[in-house]
């Protein structure tokens, strides 16, 4: 079967990528590719840049100034109708009836097993109106199926609303420029609608970063796009925005889990550290879809756990999507490989090498020492607390 082959040449050093329309675009494709992407990703069935200049360039502009991200690959999958509560709450182990409209939270979307298929951030539009801000995964379906099979009044489908991000500490001054004081009052993990000449969008204290930041949501995406994305720019330029991709530094040091790495299908709750009662509530007798095969690994205890690790020797180098080819195994003092790391990167800021592990829980003590096949080779490491920085999160709440 023929199809139209779109040819991109990003810079002399990086390979032509061939754009195939089974691969979607993210309505700020064309814009933010115009400030030199040098990587993509796919994520969501969209091309997702990923990286401009590169990874401690794009840190250090994170963590200073203000940095604008296209993370319109975010699919949004909205839940609405009269039974959309009660679905939500059968969909994710939260307890919904602490989600108020006008609220944000971070929520695992869990399998039968107890694993995890997803953790989107999850925004209470109306009452009977959710947004599911995705990972990489095919959700939708997973929701469109149970939706089938629950006898309940509900409405499950993409919504043409796409997010940009706006991080980094100068990100306030940017939202007042665009939006006003009013922008201020957004509590942390809480949302506000505006408009912004003309465009509807959702306003979000949230972000991938550990730092002060916001999301917008354009809603009717694919038609404004482009003139959102100018409108975020050139109001950013004059406090130094840098358009950047999403910064796995910054996520490792700060313990935000990234779906596909630290995370999967196979991978539960408790195994990274996430069984809380707000993240998996078993305290009442709501059912959800896992609701059994959690409540069985809290009772008998999990057999691995997802630890943070410091790893001496050289750097291992920046972590982004496709720098390690291979997960890096663990080894006990014996030799005898346990576990893997499952993220890693080299911090600017703490010098060292830092990361998260899945290893069993006999390994899983502060202090214990373990040996990693790197890609520098085989060193020491040893069990440390995580997050890296910043534990209490005070940053991205201030």
């Amino acid at each position: 079967m023929s199809q139209v082959i779109e040819r991109i040449d990003h810079t002399q050093t990086a390979p032509e990528i061939l754009l195939y329309p089974r691969i979607r675009k993210s309505p700020f494709f064309y814009a933010s590719r115009r400030h030199g992407v040098r990587k993509y990703s796919v994520y969501n069935h969209h091309y997702h840049p990923r990286l401009y200049t590169d990874p401690v360039d794009e840190y250090w502009a994170l963590v200073e100034g203000v940095t604008l991200w296209d993370v319109g690959v975010e699919r949004q999958i909205e839940i609405s109708g009269p039974d959309a509560f009660t679905f939500t709450q059968r969909l994710v182990p939260r307890d919904m009836r602490h989600c108020q409209v006008g609220q944000c939270k971070y929520v695992f979307v869990t399998a039968d097993d107890g694993g995890i298929i997803n953790d989107p951030v999850l925004l209470r539009i109306e009452e009977n109106r959710f947004w599911l801000s995705l990972a990489d995964s095919d959700v939708l379906l997973w929701c469109q199926g149970l939706a089938y099979h629950a006898g309940l009044d509900v409405t499950i489908r993409e919504v043409d609303v796409a997010p940009v991000q706006v991080q980094g500490p100068h990100a306030k001054a940017v939202m007042v420029d665009l939006f006003g004081e009013r922008v201020l009052e957004i509590p942390y993990y809480h949302l506000m609608e505006a408009e912004l000449d003309g465009m509807s969008v959702v306003i979000s204290r949230t972000g991938y970063s550990g730092e002060i930041g916001y999301e917008i949501y354009l809603r009717e995406a694919t038609r404004h796009g482009e003139a959102l994305w100018q409108r975020v720019f050139e109001a950013g330029r004059p406090h130094g925005m840098q358009v950047i991709g999403p910064c796995h530094i910054r996520r490792i040091e700060g313990g935000i889990l990234a779906f596909g790495c630290d995370i999967w299908y196979d991978t539960n709750p408790f195994e990274v550290g996430m069984g809380y009662d707000w993240m998996v509530d078993l305290r009442g007798d709501d059912d959800f879809v896992g609701r059994a095969a959690l409540e069985r690994i809290k009772a008998e205890g999990v057999s691995r756990k997802l630890v943070g690790v410091e790893i001496d020797g050289p750097s291992i180098g920046y972590f982004t999507d496709g720098s390690m080819v291979d997960f890096f195994p663990v080894h006990d003092s014996s030799g005898a490989v346990i576990g893997k790391v499952t993220s890693a990167t080299r911090s600017p800021r703490q010098e060292r090498n830092i990361g998260y592990a899945m290893v069993p829980v006999s390994h899983a003590e502060l202090g214990t020492s373990l040996r990693i096949e790197a890609n520098t080779g085989v060193q020491d490491a040893v069990v440390v607390p995580k997050p890296f920085h910043d534990p209490r999160k005070d940053i991205p709440k201030g």
